[in-house]
């Protein structure tokens, strides 16, 4: 059933508009430097991110696996990691566990990236089920650098097989970050973090915060594609199709921690913003499956040009490095400015600084 799962889930992903709402990004604008006195060949886009330096802050989120035909998709996208020298995540690896005949989907990644930063993945729900060995297993399975707990209850909540269970999820990463070998990323799905929940997971023991934001791909639409022949989980899919906290938002709320800004990163420009905002990384996930199911050159060629795009954006704000980026005055208007104004943000210190 999982495996089969896991294949829809591919499938929709490539073939059907699975994107909504807003990723807040949109609200966010830099103040052009007509002189910035900076040559673009000498812009430095390296970044850092639990230990590791990324030739660029992109990285590949964690998507699929856990079905033959998922493997050459991981097969494509670790490649792709490996050449650019940037990191990759892997999809929930629960089919492997339960199916050991799937390992391959995603061992491929570390077979086909032997330097790249890996990320290995499971679900909030299973970390309760699983013993310390199974999630070594896991780990081991990828040779991973760290561990993403992906936290993805509106998905279960439209998900015909979804598990919404969530009583003692923060006790058990609690656990777990005292036992792993590997610091723990804890990931949303496309509902985003809030500053609240970024606390609590702190505290709990994460290392970092993928935000997962609202306006990229929406799991609640993915499932509505699977529940058509069930009209109540298509309803709840519908209605909740715009839920969560948007990208822009959600990173501001998650600073806590070091961030990677995922959720409706389409272009290098979105890099810029959210390097700004205060991510370390952004990942991206949906442009480049539908890449990686070609093979890895398009992923490659698409990787480099949104590099390209972010060169062009810290070129006319005057910024050499990231670190400059991140000191880079904002401007934030529209519904962003409203939520994080009742939020209670200040956002003066974002338009003035430098």
């Amino acid at each position: 059933m999982i495996t089969n799962r896991k294949i829809e889930h591919l499938m929709v992903c490539a073939a059907e508009d699975v994107e909504s709402g807003k990723t807040g990004l949109e609200d966010v604008r830099f103040i052009h430097n007509a002189v910035p006195e900076i040559a673009k060949s000498k812009i430095d886009v390296t970044a850092e991110f639990l230990g590791r330096r990324f030739t660029a802050p992109i990285f590949i989120a964690g998507m699929t696996g856990g079905h033959r035909e998922a493997t050459a998709v991981n097969a494509a996208l670790s490649e792709a990691a490996e050449q650019l020298g940037i990191g990759i995540g892997v999809g929930s690896q629960r089919a492997a566990i339960e199916r050991p005949e799937q390992i391959e989907s995603f061992s491929i990644v570390r077979e086909r990236a032997p330097t790249a930063f890996v990320v290995a993945n499971i679900g909030a729900t299973q970390i309760k089920e699983y013993d310390l060995d199974i999630i070594e297993r896991i780990i081991e399975m990828v040779d991973a650098d760290a561990l993403a707990i992906h936290l993805n209850f509106l998905q279960e909540a439209v998900q015909p097989e979804g598990n919404t269970n969530a009583e003692g999820c923060l006790d058990a990463i609690k656990s777990l970050s005292e036992s792993l070998r590997v610091p723990i990323i804890a990931k949303e799905t496309g509902a985003g973090i809030s500053r609240e929940a970024a606390t609590l997971l702190k505290e709990a023991g994460a290392s970092a915060i993928d935000v997962g934001g609202a306006g990229g791909t929406s799991w609640a639409k993915v499932e509505t594609y699977r529940a058509q022949k069930d009209p109540l989980l298509e309803r709840l899919g519908e209605l909740y199709s715009n839920w969560g906290i948007p990208t822009a938002i959600s990173i501001l709320e998650s600073l806590t921690l070091p961030v990677i800004g995922t959720g409706g990163i389409r272009h290098g420009l979105h890099v810029a913003k959210a390097i700004a905002l205060g991510a370390s990384l952004c990942g991206i996930g949906l442009p480049l499956l539908k890449l990686a199911i070609k093979g890895p050159e398009d992923v490659i060629s698409e990787i480099t040009a949104i590099t390209e795009e972010l060169k062009v954006a810290m070129l006319l704000t005057g910024c050499r490095t990231l670190a400059d980026l991140k000191r880079c005055p904002l401007i934030i208007t529209g519904e962003t400015k409203e939520i994080l104004q009742q939020r209670g943000f200040d956002l003066t210190e974002l338009q003035t600084r430098r």
